[in-house]
């Protein structure tokens, strides 16, 4: 994999069959009008080569995930991290960086056990279109 990938802005790890994390994708793009963020689906080839440069498991989907630069978040600390990004009302997610990553993660982690029972599953990845597909990096 080229060092490329992770100089021209964030990229945003996702589950691509969750219904909830594709929601979380589509929140995203159109609060990104410049296209800073990039995304994958954790299941991709580019998702699990990102995986594993920055030491993460591969076989366990359960987390957002968000490079940027040399610098990788999971759970919690990518959500907080992507909306101070997205700036704006957004941004007042913020002062949750404070609040002590367990307990931030274990509210994460309850949502992420529940997705697929609350939200749903597809049988397999989101397949973006038109001018957002150049975005996606897979």
């Amino acid at each position: 994999m080229s060092a490329e990938i992770t100089e021209d802005g964030p990229i945003v790890l996702f589950d691509g069959v969750c219904n909830l994390c594709q929601g979380v994708v589509q929140f995203i793009v159109p609060r990104d009008p410049d296209g800073t963020f990039r995304f994958a689906s954790l299941q991709s080839d580019v998702g699990q080569k990102l995986l594993e440069r920055y030491g993460l498991p591969t076989d366990e989907l359960e987390s957002i995930v968000l490079i940027e630069g040399e610098d990788c978040y999971v759970k919690s600390a990518a959500v907080v991290r992507i909306a101070r990004h997205l700036g704006g009302a957004y941004a007042l997610l913020s002062p949750f960086r404070f609040v002590p990553r367990p307990i931030r993660d274990w509210a994460y982690d309850f949502v992420a056990d529940h997705r697929y029972q609350w939200f749903g599953k597809k049988d397999r990845c989101m397949m973006p279109t038109g001018d957002v597909q150049s975005r996606f990096l897979e």
